[in-house]
């Protein structure tokens, strides 16, 4: 997006601990749910998109997922999550940049994202985004979490898009076709509570 996001997040990392920020979930449950269900062979290549300091490489690789890839903007995020993986880590590919700057090299069978594409404010941003996730995946799921229309307005101090599933399936109408979605609430580690959209969408192929 820009450098100003870049340091933002850096700055959040860095002056915060995994219980000072909203979106800390001790366990993955939906996120872990939707791509259980997919049925994907395990050794099916995975990508995190935002998922720096998330718990959900480490629940994949405890299941038995083999070949996953971690992508964020910020490095001291994924820092933190490699040292808390030990040598855990080294079966993780680590990706530091920004979503929108990832030219994909490889074809993926899931593209998750909890809790990164509802940054994307603008019309051009979201366009973007689909057209990466286009260019990563012939087929497979598309399986994002984003705040619902009663979520919050704001995280982390920067603004956020809200979805219902027909406003989210529009972004991606065309390449993307919604298989599932349901509404869950996040309890924050601050017993606040955040309604989000989780949905699994199925890549279009139109060969």
């Amino acid at each position: 997006m820009n450098d100003d996001f870049k340091t933002h997040w850096q700055e959040v990392y860095a002056a915060r601990t995994a219980d000072q920020v909203s979106w800390t979930e001790p366990k993955p449950a939906h996120s872990l749910a939707l791509i259980r269900n997919t049925q994907i062979p395990k050794n099916s290549p995975i990508i995190d998109i935002g998922g720096g300091d998330s718990l959900l490489a480490a629940y994949l690789l405890e299941e038995g997922y083999s070949d996953i890839t971690v992508l964020d903007i910020s490095a001291k995020a994924i820092g933190r999550a490699k040292k808390r993986l030990g040598r855990k880590s080294e079966k993780i590919s680590w990706l530091v940049t920004d979503m929108l700057d990832f030219k994909p090299e490889r074809d993926y069978s899931i593209w998750h994202d909890r809790a990164a594409f509802h940054f994307l404010t603008t019309s051009e941003q979201k366009e973007k985004y689909r057209t990466i996730v286009e260019n990563a995946m012939v087929n497979g799921h598309l399986i994002l979490g984003t705040f619902s229309l009663t979520g919050p307005e704001k995280c982390s101090g920067l603004p956020v898009c809200r979805y219902d599933a027909e406003a989210l399936a529009k972004v991606f109408k065309g390449s993307f076709q919604m298989k599932a979605h349901f509404y869950a609430d996040h309890i924050t580690p601050f017993q606040t509570i955040q309604n989000f959209l989780f949905s699994n969408f199925i890549r279009i192929n139109k060969s």
